[in-house]
Parts: C-alpha cells; sequence; structure tokens
C-alpha cells in the first residue's frame, strides 16, 4: 500500500474507532501574540496525529455561558474540547464554582487548578519569581510592578511571585509598588509614570507583558531616566520585537507553541482514557518558562 502512495483517511480511522477525529477549540484573542502561537501549537499536533479541528472564537471572553458554550462544542461530534479562553470575570465565576458535565473530554488552557480538571499553563507565578530575582540580583532596591488586569489569572500570578520574590529577601514591596495595566503599550506607559509619581527612588520595574514594558521604556525617556543604569526594565512574553526595542529588552520566554502542542497531546490522553471507560485523571501540566537578560536590565556583567 505504501508503494501505490496509499494513506487511511480520516474517514476510514472514523469508522474503524467510532471517532471523529475532529478536536474542538473554544479560543480568544488571536490578534493577540500568546493565543495565536497557542492555536499555531494546537494546529500542528493535532494534524500530527491525525485530527482536525473545529474552532469556535469568542468575542467577549467576560460573559460567556461556559456550559452552553461546551454543550454546544460536544454536541458538533467532536472527540475532545479544548478551552483557551481567559479566566475572567462571569467565566471565572462559573470555572470555580461549578462542575464540568460534557459528553467528551475537556482540557483547559492557563487557568487555577481545579481539583478536577486537566489544566495545561505557563508557570506564570515561576516566571514572575525568574524576573524579580534576577532584578534583585542586579542590585535593583525599589522594585514596580505594571500588572495585567487583575482579573486574569496569569496577572495574578505575575503579581504573586513578584511580591514573593521581594518578600522573601525583606525588600520593599507593598500595593504602592503595583499599577494595574490592561496588557497594552499606553498602559505601560501610564502605570510607570504612576510608580515614577508615588516613588522617585525606582531603579527597577517589571511589566507583565512585553508591550507594557515597550510603554515603560517610552516614560523611561521621558523622564530622562537611562536604562538599565538609572532604571532596569523587563517584560514578559518574548515577542517577535522585544529583542529590537531600544535598549533590547529582557523578559521571559513562555513557548506558547510549545503550550498549544502540549494541551492537545493532553486532550488525546484523556481520550483515550474515556475511550477505555477509565475515570477521567484530574491533572496540572506546567510549562516552565525562561528568563532572556538583555540591555534593559543587564547592570552587572555575567561571569
Amino acid at each position: 500500500m505504501d508503494a501505490l502512495g496509499y494513506h487511511p483517511s480520516n474517514a476510514a480511522r472514523s469508522l474503524k474507532s467510532k471517532r471523529s477525529c475532529t478536536l474542538g477549540v473554544v479560543g480568544y484573542g488571536l490578534e493577540y501574540y500568546g493565543p495565536s502561537c497557542t492555536l499555531s501549537g494546537i494546529e500542528q499536533e493535532a494534524s500530527r496525529i491525525g485530527y482536525t479541528i473545529l474552532l469556535q472564537l469568542i468575542r467577549q471572553p467576560e460573559t460567556n455561558d461556559v456550559a452552553q458554550l461546551l454543550q454546544e462544542m460536544s454536541s458538533r461530534y467532536v472527540d475532545g474540547i479544548i478551552w483557551a479562553v481567559p479566566e475572567i470575570a462571569d467565566n471565572r465565576a462559573w470555572l470555580k464554582e461549578k462542575s464540568f458535565k460534557t459528553s467528551v473530554p475537556v482540557v483547559f488552557l492557563t487557568m487555577e487548578t481545579q481539583p478536577d480538571q486537566v489544566i495545561v499553563a505557563v508557570d506564570n507565578y515561576n516566571g514572575a519569581l525568574l524576573v524579580t530575582r534576577h532584578l534583585i540580583a542586579q542590585g535593583c532596591q525599589n522594585i514596580g510592578l505594571i500588572t495585567g488586569p487583575m482579573d486574569w489569572w496569569e496577572a495574578r500570578e505575575r503579581k504573586r511571585g513578584w511580591w514573593d520574590a521581594l518578600e522573601s529577601v525583606g525588600a520593599p514591596v507593598s500595593e504602592s509598588f503595583v499599577a494595574e495595566g490592561n496588557w497594552s503599550t499606553s498602559s505601560g506607559e501610564e502605570g510607570l509614570t504612576a510608580l515614577l509619581a508615588r516613588h522617585p527612588n525606582l531603579d527597577g520595574v517589571f511589566a507583565c507583558n512585553d508591550r507594557m514594558a515597550l510603554g515603560a521604556l517610552k516614560t523611561a525617556r521621558e523622564h530622562h531616566l537611562r536604562v538599565p543604569e538609572d532604571l532596569a526594565v523587563v517584560g514578559f512574553d518574548d515577542t517577535p520585537d522585544a529583542a529590537y526595542y531600544c535598549p533590547a529588552l529582557s523578559t521571559v520566554r513562555q513557548d506558547m507553541v510549545e503550550l498549544g502542542r502540549l494541551a492537545v497531546r493532553e486532550l488525546g490522553r484523556t481520550i483515550e482514557e474515556d475511550q477505555d471507560g477509565q475515570p477521567l485523571a484530574p491533572k496540572t501540566v506546567l510549562l516552565q518558562p525562561e528568563l532572556l537578560v538583555r540591555e534593559s536590565s543587564r547592570l552587572r556583567k555575567i561571569l
């Protein structure tokens, strides 16, 4: 058959395995770097193992009926679902308070650990620890934080890591060192302006994504602060442009493509267990991020 160039079709495999060979994905924010990379990883891994993707995009993640969306997707003859919508506002309340009863397995991306769910996420807490410990090691003594919206799980985890790292060494830490942004460049600009008004001696800032870090760099220039000599700046994401900022931005690389691949692998595992009649094994898989030190925070030579 190989010599004839024959390859079994998805339809043939479906008849044999009683599967649709289709995975449902409920997603949001493809205009953003992270979600678009994650979807790419989902598609790559699904294709590799012989699955197609049925994608439903959400425009306003804050007010969705999670139960209805999951039920609608599971009714479309998918073998499993990846939920890739931020855990915020009404979604967050539903995810924390309700139990999931769907006819197919579900894997959730980037949300708070739940005792009865399969969750795949980046270890945002550890990423924030890496950033803050780096700034401390560079000699920064007054380190501010520009968060994302605090109803996002990622923003809360990054704040928690920043806080714990500072508290562990007895460095100044309080809410006055925190400015809440909304992931946009302008909110990074405004956030650093607010922090400098409260703490003129600020010598380090952790912006919780690269876009806000770019805004912080603009504010630093407007205040005639040299980066990194007067103010060290670190972002989070490692977007493609981060190395081309002026100065090049220190940041945290989170492999969002691998996150998507990992979600498909975990969903494949749960589908196999479900078909074998095994109960769902709850699991949280954390993908470890990597700190990339560039000119924006390199105050001391690395030996």
